[in-house]
């Protein structure tokens, strides 16, 4: 198993955004109506074969190459039109990669685009980069820039998305646009009047339908036409809440929805125990080839392999085997020569924080200090609900640090985040039995994540 599921979790380090038009909830329910009254919602990849490719190959192909098309969507983009983007992409001269590629649940980057994007680009070691990917669904584009989004890189995507004259236009078409929108440094400027276009024309559609009695109106119709009604009535219930979030105090703590927890209660908790078995051996091979005499925190990180290996094996769900995720990056970190901070506090799957930041949990008065991805840091900048680890607990859908510490090591220690000091560890608070008595008084009659 390749090791590729490292960071397949990992956020893009992607800045979002500084002037977004429309917040993502609202720009995804026009997007839905768009393609409901147009030419309909893209079919998701799974009718397309599995990608064989791994981090480590794509990155292999990007060396000789800035494009890679995976052989499943070689038709979609043919030879000849990857060496035009190729030659596009150089005459630009800005690190530009392409890498298209079907995503599903189980492969090697977690089905996610987001994955796909973190671990090539791991694999490739590069920064500045600017990565443009196929997206969940292989129908539309992804972007990402590593250090930060100087070129609207996000925005660009973003865009193409919403262009008329590409609603219809293959994949090629729609990353050259892409990378035009990028050397041009018109991302945002395009992106916000294409969205803007979008809430006019919506705004001014008839809300009635006076063919539904007709004769030879079709149910097929009349159920398309009632679902898109129904998600311009969700458009209009998003606005009310985004127009009642700007008008609450800076400060105020915000809820999760449950959406947010949507992709969590179909997560693939097979592929994860993959992912931290793979990372368990991948910090036992630094092991391997660590020098004791040169390596100070050598048996910090032998602590960590220990204990990573202990929760993998008891591990019961979702939240155990983020455990072992963070544990496995606590022993890098005490490898490593200079600090580095812990996974993602709001889901370690995000990989390894950016900064810390202070957030206030809701229904409490302090704020606490967590070290948090570029994503989740954007998010709470924005008064967004970050997208955070979920887990069931007495029959309720909750945050996981919302769980009584006395039943979660991983709500008392925020997987790293709320460590007291330089002395406390995860791997310590396994060894002394802390992993062992939470999970011995959790409830039996919760289902496991």
């Amino acid at each position: 198993m390749s090791s590729d599921r490292t960071t397949a979790a990992a956020t893009a380090a992607t800045a979002a955004p500084r002037h977004r038009p429309l917040p993502g909830l609202l720009a995804a329910l026009l997007l839905a109506c768009a393609a409901l009254l147009g030419t309909g919602a893209p079919a998701r990849a799974d009718a397309t074969p599995a990608t064989t490719a791994t981090g480590e190959s794509i990155a292999a192909a990007l060396k000789t190459s800035p494009v890679y098309v995976d052989p499943a969507f070689a038709a979609a983009v043919t030879p000849a039109q990857q060496q035009q983007i190729a030659e596009q992409i150089a005459a630009t001269g800005l690190p530009i990669k392409v890498v298209l590629v079907p995503l599903q649940q189980g492969d090697a980057f977690g089905g996610r685009a987001k994955g796909l994007s973190a671990v090539v680009q791991e694999r490739l070691g590069q920064s500045p980069l600017i990565m443009i990917t196929s997206d969940d669904y292989g129908s539309w584009l992804n972007g990402y820039e590593w250090p930060s989004d100087t070129h609207q890189v996000r925005d660009s995507a973003n865009a193409v998305s919403l262009l008329k004259e590409l609603k219809d236009a293959g994949l090629a078409a729609k990353v050259g646009r892409a990378v035009e929108l990028i050397s041009t440094g018109k991302g945002t400027e395009v992106y916000k009047a294409e969205a803007d276009r979008v809430d006019r024309e919506y705004s001014a559609r008839p809300h009635t339908d006076d063919t539904a009695g007709a004769p030879g109106s079709s149910s097929s119709s009349t159920g398309l036409f009632a679902l898109a009604a129904v998600l311009v009535l969700a458009l209009v219930i998003g606005a009310a809440l985004v127009a009642r979030s700007r008008r609450r105090p800076r400060h105020t703590a915000f809820t999760f929805p449950d959406a947010v927890f949507a992709a969590d209660r179909a997560a693939d908790e097979a592929g994860l125990r993959r992912q931290a078995a793979d990372e368990v051996l991948a910090l036992g091979t630094l092991l391997d080839g660590a020098d004791g005499s040169t390596t100070p925190g050598l048996g910090r990180a032998l602590d960590a392999y220990d204990a990573a290996g202990r929760v993998l094996d008891a591990a019961d769900g979702l939240p155990d085997l983020a455990g072992v995720l963070a544990l496995a990056a606590e022993g890098r970190a005490a490898l490593a020569t200079e600090p580095r901070l812990p996974l993602c506090f709001f889901d370690p799957r995000h990989g390894t924080a950016a900064r810390r930041t202070t957030w206030r949990p809701l229904g409490r008065r302090e704020r606490v200090d967590v070290a948090v991805c570029e994503d989740c840091a954007q998010a709470l900048k924005a008064r967004r609900s970050p997208q955070v680890l979920a887990v069931r607990d007495q029959g309720r859908t909750v945050p996981y640090f919302e769980v009584p510490a006395d039943r979660s090591l991983w709500a008392a220690t925020g997987y790293g985040s709320l460590l007291s000091g330089p002395d406390d560890t995860l791997a310590a608070r396994v060894t002394t039995g802390a992993f062992t008595r939470t999970t011995h008084r959790r409830r039996p009659t919760d289902p496991k994540d």
